[in-house]
């Protein structure tokens, strides 16, 4: 991939060294501010060896780890269905006040750690938080009460609060825009494939009636386990940026770092500053997004969290239910690959986030709508559709307002209200679908698939608005231009640039 237009080669930015890549592979010492060249030629042959290290070396990681989140996440509903709340002695809505209570810490604590992320390094924040949320997760094992799952869960909350929102920026630090969805989508597969595995692994652990604990309660020492085990290996492995990668050579590193500087972030490794970070919260398209966040996370968090009691309505049996839960979770890390690979393919975002919202949304509709004595399949179908739905937008949306915010100090604050603003909709998630409306759950069916409904038509809007935006700014400065012409570096102030344009 070439740099931007031959008119921009002679260009220069200020950048003080503390702000370049290390050629040596410390840490960058401090010195006075020099000029180096914005838009330089990229070899294309070095580009793609550099894509391929980063390929090789940073996705399977992060991948992995997230695979142990999700699995982490997801665990309840499998264990209900092997006799978790008989166990506990739970009784009315105590289960679901243990799923809704995961939300709360998840919210309040995910802009705290997310500034703590850029302060200090996803590559450091993100392992000491899997081995928080690892470790309550083995704790589980101990629980004999509400009380008890009650205060765990709510440290697996913490722990997870701002796991996605770092993973998403830390990859910002090593893709450029157009690179980054079908990236982020390979990491993203994980948590379907987590979700796939976990019926396996249920399946598996529940097996195991040797007397000394529950089977249910197995399926949480495989995964704490292996949680802890992860942490440890990502602490020591991961690197801080792109920039500053132990595997690149020094050439290398100049060129992930010039990379960023042309086509990711108006300054590269910006120090973190608040009130710059909290003026993303003036845009009014912040807002929007926000608001689909929310469309967004009711059905993402009913199938994370509800799939296998929805597929326990065909009566498959406890056993069965877990492993046909597996095909809708591998079909659904499909199509958001299919989803993603055709988004970068196309440099557009928003048309992929509303197809993804309207199959969630006709997955919904045709399950509450289908009789089980006659259409059994349909049904299952249809959990299929739910798991298309949810995955791809819950990616697509967050790259492209990742896309449209150069400034990182903007970018990470809106990604970690963004993420666990979806995520705190699995409150109502968990409170929608009650034993009363048990096994059909026609009122929960109906509230998800208005939320779908909603997304869809939000998602539109803001995607017309900015075509419409791109027009005026054209008009204005008389050229036609597309956000891909315009170097990152210059558009620090965002939509104020009168040379701004959204990525669709």
């Amino acid at each position: 991939m070439n740099a931007p237009d031959a008119d921009m080669s002679d260009k220069r930015v200020s950048v003080s060294s503390e702000q370049r890549a290390p050629s040596d592979g410390g840490m960058a010492e401090k010195a006075d501010v020099v000029d180096i060249p914005v838009a330089l030629r990229i070899d294309p042959v070095a580009e793609r060896k550099l894509l391929w290290k980063f390929d090789l070396r940073i996705l399977p990681i992060l991948a992995v780890m997230y695979l142990f989140n999700g699995l982490d996440k997801g665990n309840m509903g499998n264990a209900k269905t092997a006799g978790l709340t008989d166990s506990l002695g739970l009784f009315g809505n105590q289960y679901n006040i243990l799923l809704s209570v995961f939300f709360i810490p998840y919210v309040l604590t995910a802009p705290f750690l997310g500034i703590a992320g850029k302060k200090y390094g996803p590559s450091r924040v993100l392992p000491l938080m899997m081995l928080v949320y690892g470790s309550m997760t083995l704790l589980t094992i101990t629980a004999t009460n509400f009380g008890g799952l009650f205060a765990l869960r709510w440290f697996v909350g913490m722990g997870e609060s701002a796991f996605f929102p770092l993973v998403i920026y830390y990859q910002t630090t090593f893709y450029r825009r157009g690179e980054l969805a079908r990236r982020l989508a390979l990491f993203y597969a994980a948590s379907n494939i987590a979700n796939a595995f976990s019926g396996l692994l249920a399946f598996g652990t529940f097996q195991i009636h040797d007397g000394r604990i529950d089977p249910w309660r197995y399926l949480f020492v495989v995964e704490g386990a292996g949680t802890i085990l992860m942490a440890i290996i990502s602490w020591f492995y991961l690197p801080m940026n792109g920039a500053t990668a132990w595997f690149l050579t020094a050439e290398e590193k100049e060129l992930a770092h010039h990379r960023l500087q042309i086509d990711s972030s108006s300054v590269v490794n910006q120090p973190f500053d608040l009130r710059d970070a909290l003026a993303i919260l003036k845009e009014p398209s912040s807002w929007v997004i926000l608001a689909i966040e929310m469309c967004l996370g009711v059905p993402l968090q009913s199938v994370n969290l509800y799939l296998p009691v929805i597929i326990q309505r065909l009566n498959y049996g406890t056993i069965l239910t877990n492993l046909y839960t597996v095909a809708p979770n591998v079909t659904g890390a499909a199509m958001l690959l299919v989803l993603s690979f055709s988004s970068d393919f196309t440099r557009l975002r928003f048309p992929f986030v509303a197809l993804g919202f309207a199959m969630t949304l006709t997955g919904f509709v045709i399950y509450a709508c289908v009789d089980l004595s006659s259409q059994l399949q349909v049904a299952y179908f249809a959990c299929f559709m739910m798991t298309w739905g949810t995955s791809a937008p819950s990616v697509l949306l967050d790259v492209w307002y990742n896309n449209n915010i150069a400034n990182e100090n903007r970018r990470v604050l809106l990604t970690t209200i963004g993420v666990p603003t979806a995520n705190v909709m699995g409150l109502v998630s968990s409170n929608i679908f009650v034993n009363k409306d048990a096994p059909k759950y026609l009122p929960a069916l109906i509230t998800t698939a208005c939320f779908g409904a909603v997304g869809c038509v939000l998602t539109l809007g803001l995607g017309a608005w900015m075509i419409i935006d791109n027009k005026r700014r054209d008009m204005r400065e008389g050229k036609k231009a597309k956000a891909k012409d315009i170097p990152t570096e210059m558009l620090a102030e965002g939509p104020a640039n009168p040379g701004y344009r959204w990525h669709l």
